[in-house]
């Protein structure tokens, strides 16, 4: 019998975005999902920053959060928007912050974020795969157009009426 997730798969999987060349989720995405509030999660990320590595977590830049806001409509600081610039955390940025924060929701919602990044990660490596594929099919073709070209030019020539002359077919007689 399946078990059904307290959070869907796509929900988690659409809050997964691609910055700096990583999967990450953003930090009030990743508070939603855990069911507190971003200010909450920052607040024990900040108190546990010792197991927070660079490669689990990161804060964005500005020109990154415009990036962002402009890809995403979010609301301006300036209208009760935030104070702070965002944190980013990849797959482990993700179970460590359910494991700093102890909540029963974040520790079992943890379990479908990493079934996300996994699928996620599957995925992509799919696609690296087809698009691998359709070079190498690319590369095999290359130089075939001048040939289906020139093909194409010699059907046309020879589906052309014939070009008329002053000779006249058929048997001549000599007089």
């Amino acid at each position: 019998m399946a078990e059904s997730a307290v959070v869907p798969m796509e929900t988690i999987a659409l809050s997964i975005i691609v910055l700096r060349g990583q999967k990450v989720i953003l930090d009030a995405d990743l508070a939603r999902l855990y069911g507190v509030t971003t200010k909450r999660l920052n607040e024990q990320i900040s108190r546990n920053a010792e197991r927070f590595p660079d490669d689990f977590m990161f804060q964005l830049s500005e020109d990154e959060v415009l990036l962002l806001r402009s890809q995403n409509a979010t609301s301006k600081s300036v209208r009760g928007g935030r104070r702070y610039l965002p944190h980013a955390f990849t797959e482990h940025g993700a179970v460590m912050a359910a494991s700093v924060l102890s909540t029963p929701r974040a520790v079992e919602v943890s379990v479908y974020v990493v079934r996300a990044f996994v699928r996620l990660r599957s995925i992509f490596a799919a696609h690296e795969e087809l698009a691998d594929r359709l070079d190498e099919l690319e590369g095999r073709v290359e130089g075939h157009d001048k040939s289906i070209t020139l093909l194409i030019e010699a059907i046309r020539q020879l589906a052309l009426p014939p070009k008329t002359s002053d000779r006249k077919i058929g048997f001549r007689e000599d007089r």
